[in-house]
């Protein structure tokens, strides 16, 4: 198992029966296909199969084999969860099960998320599900919380409407504009390649808080040639500028982990690692 650099049922859950019909799953199919915005004939040639037998497949007068099923799915970079559709739709059992992280079967991937986690300290990390909410964090940091509405920590907290939501961070995120812009750019692109209709709630639910009376669109945000999007947050002790990575599992066979990242973030200048080692000294000596 392996992290590589870049979001609860049970198993038991599949197990319902079901009608299943050939233009079912190839309604599926289709549906996928032109999300990822590819033709009949890109697909077919990506997969190595005929159009003809495509076009079978779409149209429900062929039924695949489940080979053939997870094949597409693959070039068409279906999420796991998804794919257990497309098997059902297919009349095929589900292969992807989905435990919670807590479940026994899991407590090597758990284990290594809380290794990355505490590897971060001083600075923050955080493990999210599909949705943003944070599953697990390392506390690092509790000076960007403040001022925050209770609301918006009580449990699952979702780490944009954290970021974003006017009782949260956002009125002192220095670069909000910038920042904001950056967030649900990630978000369009998450329901992109998902189509996840919590997602899309969310994205509207973001898109909706007011803006008015912003002015980090005329703040710098640091060096003009930066390469990433800083996150840049007003505290007691003077501006914090981070940037963030991504991490997720690689080649998960679990639907949990498969939607599972770790978002961690490092100072994106001199000033904010010695403002971090200073407010973690201190908050070390009280303790």
């Amino acid at each position: 198992m392996t992290l590589e650099v870049m979001e609860i049922h049970h198993a038991s859950a599949y197990a319902c029966p079901m009608t299943i019909h050939a233009n079912h799953f190839g309604e599926h199919l289709k549906n996928w296909r032109q999300r990822r915005r590819m033709s009949q004939l890109a697909l077919a040639c990506e997969a190595e199969i005929s159009t003809r037998h495509l076009s079978f497949v779409e149209t429900g007068r062929s039924l695949p084999s489940r080979d053939m099923v997870l094949h597409l799915a693959e070039r068409l970079q279906i999420p796991a969860r998804e794919r257990n559709v497309l098997l059902l739709a297919a009349g095929y059992a589900p292969i992807f099960p989905e435990r919670p992280l807590s479940d026994p079967a899991l407590a090597a991937a758990r284990q290594a998320v809380d290794l990355v986690l505490q590897a971060q300290l001083p600075y923050p990390a955080f493990a999210l599900d599909r949705h943003w909410n944070v599953v697990a964090s390392n506390r690092a940091l509790p000076e960007l919380y403040a001022g925050v509405s209770v609301e918006l920590l009580e449990e699952p907290v979702n780490a944009m409407r954290l970021s974003l939501h006017p009782k949260g961070v956002a009125p002192r995120v220095a670069n909000l504009t910038e920042w904001r812009a950056h967030a649900l750019l990630r978000l369009r692109q998450q329901i992109d390649l998902t189509a996840d209709p919590v997602l899309i709630d969310l994205l509207a639910e973001l898109s909706s808080y007011p803006t008015h009376g912003d002015t980090s669109a005329a703040r710098p945000v640091g060096n003009p040639h930066t390469i990433v999007i800083p996150f840049q947050v007003v505290t007691e002790a003077g501006l914090l500028s981070f940037f963030t990575t991504t991490a997720v599992f690689g080649t998960p066979i679990d639907v949990t982990l498969s939607e599972l990242a770790i978002e961690s973030f490092f100072p994106a200048d001199a000033a904010t690692a010695e403002t971090v080692a200073r407010l973690t000294a201190r908050r070390k000596s009280l303790q």
